[in-house]
């Protein structure tokens, strides 16, 4: 704030200029700004103006003229008095989606014994899924925070099933340790047709907790007594509804129901699926070596075959086709598909890629009477089915691809052996293809078994349909991108200890694929989606400038692109300092300020010629946020216009996305990093964000808080150095020499993490915490601090 003298002494002002001592302060990380100590005053004493109301600036419509009163104690005529005032300028929308209610952690307290060995049915005659119950001495060591013995020793192909199930056990004993923290207290549920009940559960959408279909519910009334030994109601989660659960109870419990009676609510999860890794890890030591451990004596032999493609292939696309078809079994092979790679042509000509399996011979069998009838109702002359899980809903099913499913009252089944013979391709999800070795598929059936989205799928999950249908012969291609979303893992210790580490990732370890030796790897670098200034810098940051921008319409005619200030330059910062806020007992995010903005921009852009509401996306890493922006623009008839979070997005395009990043604040940054949510320290789901747009993306948000990492701080002058910025004064820029990832020396496949705080960290674990925004212990991170200050540099 700087002083601005005139002839008068009457006419003395402050003002803050565009490159005054004050740019950006953080109103909850600054207590000194709404909080004043009249001891430190001096003889001249101010009230507070504009003070804060429940944490927050005052807010004034745009346009309109606020003033507030103030009391001077002590004035003396010699005394100049400044003060910081903050006022939070908004317009109607943004007031309509103010905070209605305070936000208060949902009471989660009581707890009660539940008998959870609930039992659950499983397919075939002869098969049972076995219950893998988690060993008493891993189970006292994690609860104790010790690491089990083989973690220390590392991934080696002497205990790869032992090394593997240890990590799922640190995994399934923090989701007990989770479910319990999100016990409910005197809710009420209410009715949601005949035969199931609605319970809203705060922060679901984000997985705080995280309940899945088939996990459950135990109900006890909440002025049960403590002596009262009766148990409690179990039901089932049947779907998942934003922040809704719904349960399915017996239907006695259903016909009893009385709408305000008050219930404890307990949960817990469904171990069938995490069995089903269990199950998969162990069974993956009898996979041939090349599988899990390429070596350097491993030879392949490529019988390549030149092929003339029905549509135009690119030259790495048509190497990559070729070199499957002239492979026979072990290694796997693997095509790294950074984004925008027209996968849909490229699996459309390859005729396989979009299926998980393929199976290439015919096979004939005797059908029995009982699968005829089975048979002609899935269409005996089809060659591919959809496997959907029992717990899918109809609903969700496009029309046109029903007929490749088999149901019975809308409820999707595995078809009996015979009739899964009968199939030359079958769709299926990771872990719904272990039905089919349920219904007693072999291993080898499969001559070709394609993982599609490879790299968002941990290792055990991977393994799931690899180690019960292949054989060393069976041909195994991954596909996906290590640079774009991980797997999912809630233990932060399982996550650094390789479970949060896909297949695809590790395997990049060995020589052959670190190397780009063409007969086990193929990189498509053509990238059809992006306009070059969009794909500028996450070919930069993530694939080492390699990204080839191919988008045939880079045009910067068409009539909304008038918006932009820079008509060659389709990216556009928009900086907004508003304020992050939370409401009732959702512990989600939302910023109305941006919120405003986002619905302003859609408006102006649904005015443009050529471009349909379906052809704009919208991206905020916090649910409320997305319901927020949701409800105004279905209130302005835009319902068409999609908004998610990122991983709702990994995969699809638009003509035009818009993200918001909602925080306004540093303080929560580190509530963030422990529930993975946002975009700030999370490489991954940045570069996702922003490679989701074909022509146009814009940023909204505080430039003061996303440039505290690199990555956004990169996009933010980049814009700014292309005249593509607008908005709030900018933050003192920042030089870094930026490293760029290499995840071929982020695993070394034989040996892994000695201990859980290792004097001398590797390169891959620093770079993968660093990645994920996770770090074990201030230690680790501040070790990564030193490194960066070190290695990379800060200038």
């Amino acid at each position: 704030m700087s002083l601005i003298g005139r002839e008068r002494c009457d006419d003395d002002f402050s003002v803050i200029g565009d490159k005054g001592e004050i740019g950006f302060l953080d109103f909850e990380d600054d207590k000194s700004l709404c909080a004043y100590d009249p001891n430190e005053e001096g003889p001249v004493l101010i009230s507070i103006p504009f003070p804060f109301i429940r944490g927050k600036p005052l807010s004034v419509f745009v346009g309109e003229t606020s003033a507030h009163p103030i009391t001077i104690q002590n004035t003396t005529r010699d005394e100049r008095i400044e003060r910081v005032v903050f006022v939070l300028a908004e317009d109607k929308i943004s007031r309509s989606l103010a905070s209605k209610k305070p936000y208060s952690r949902f009471p989660r307290r009581k707890q009660f014994a539940t008998n959870e060995s609930a039992k659950t049915k499983t397919r075939g005659l002869d098969y049972k899924l076995p219950l893998f119950e988690i060993p008493m001495g891993v189970r006292e060591l994690v609860e104790n925070k010790q690491v089990p013995e083989v973690i220390t020793q590392g991934l080696m192909k002497e205990n790869y099933a032992t090394y593997f199930n240890t990590l799922l056990n640190m995994e399934e004993l923090h989701l007990e340790k989770e479910m319990r923290c999100h016990d409910m207290e005197r809710i009420t549920m209410r009715r949601k047709g005949a035969n199931l009940l609605a319970l809203a559960v705060p922060g679901l959408a984000e997985r705080r907790p995280s309940l899945v279909h088939g996990d459950f519910a135990f109900a006890m009334l909440a002025f049960q007594g403590e002596n009262d030994t009766s148990p409690p109601y179990q039901g089932i989660i049947h779907r998942i509804e934003a922040d809704d659960v719904l349960l399915k109870f017996s239907k006695n419990f259903h016909m009893n129901y009385q709408v305000g009676v008050l219930y404890n609510i307990r949960f817990s999860y469904n171990r069938v699926n995490m069995r089903r890794l269990y199950h998969a890890v162990q069974a993956a030591e009898s996979l041939d070596t090349n599988f899990l451990f390429p070596s350097q004596s491993t030879k392949r032999l490529i019988k390549m075959t030149q092929i003339v493609p029905f549509t135009p292939l690119n030259e790495e696309q048509q190497r990559a086709v070729e070199t499957i078809l002239g492979c026979e079994g072990a290694p796997p092979y693997v095509i790294h598909g950074p984004p925008g790679q027209q996968s849909y042509n490229y699996m459309q000509q390859e005729k396989m890629l979009m299926f998980l399996f393929v199976l290439l011979q015919t096979v004939q069998r005797i059908i029995s009477w009982r699968n005829l009838s089975i048979m002609k109702r899935l269409g005996s002359k089809r060659t591919r089915f959809r496997l959907n899980a029992t717990s899918r809903s109809y609903e969700d099913v496009q029309a046109n691809n029903i007929r490749f499913c088999f149901f019975e009252d809308f409820i999707f089944k595995c078809p009996p052996l015979m009739a899964l013979m009968h199939y030359r391709v079958i769709v299926s999800t990771y872990m719904s293809s272990s039905l089919l070795y349920v219904e007693g598929i072999c291993c080898g059936h499969f001559s070709h078994v394609f993982l599609d989205e490879a790299s968002q799928a941990s290792e055990p999950e991977a393994m799931v349909p690899i180690s019960n249908l292949c054989e060393s012969e069976t041909v195994v291609v991954l596909a996906g991108d290590p640079m774009q979303l991980g797997p999912v893992v809630y233990s932060k210790d399982a996550k650094v200890f390789g479970l949060g580490k896909s297949y695809l990732e590790r395997l990049f370890g060995c020589e052959y694929y670190h190397n780009r030796d063409e007969s086990f790897i193929t990189k498509l670098v053509r990238n059809y989606r992006c306009h070059p200034a969009i794909l500028h810098v996450p070919s930069k940051l993530f694939y080492r400038q390699k990204l080839l921008a191919c988008k045939e319409d880079t045009s910067s005619l068409k009539s909304w692109l008038s918006l932009l200030p820079n008509k060659e330059f389709p990216v556009l910062f928009i900086g907004i300092q508003g304020c992050d806020e939370r409401e009732g007992n959702d512990p989600s995010w939302f910023n109305r300020i941006e919120a405003s903005k986002v619905v302003d921009i859609v408006k102006k852009l649904r005015g443009s010629e050529g471009l349909r509401e379906e052809d704009i996306g919208v991206i905020a890493p916090y649910r409320q946020q997305v319901v927020k922006i949701t409800n105004v623009l279905e209130s302005f008839d835009m319902g068409s216009v999609k908004v998610g979070s990122v991983e709702q997005f990994q995969g699809q395009e638009r003509e035009v996305i818009i993200v918001s990043t909602v925080r306004s604040t540093a303080k929560h940054n580190g509530f963030d990093k422990t529930y993975c949510l946002g975009f700030l320290s999370n490489p991954r789901r940045f570069n996702v964000a922003v490679t989701r747009a074909k022509s146009l993306l814009i940023i909204v948000g505080n430039p003061h808080i996303v440039s505290k990492d690199p990555y956004w701080h990169k996009l933010l002058w980049h814009c700014f150095d292309n005249n593509s910025y607008q908005g709030c004064p900018l933050p003192e820029r920042r030089y870094y020499a930026y490293k760029e990832p290499n995840l071929e020396d982020n695993w070394n496949y034989e040996g892994g993490p000695q201990s859980l705080l290792p004097v001398k960290l590797e390169v891959w674990k620093l770079w993968s915490w660093a990645l994920d925004g996770i770090f074990p212990s201030k230690r680790s991170k501040k070790i990564w601090n030193l490194t960066m200050d070190l290695v990379v540099g800060e200038i």
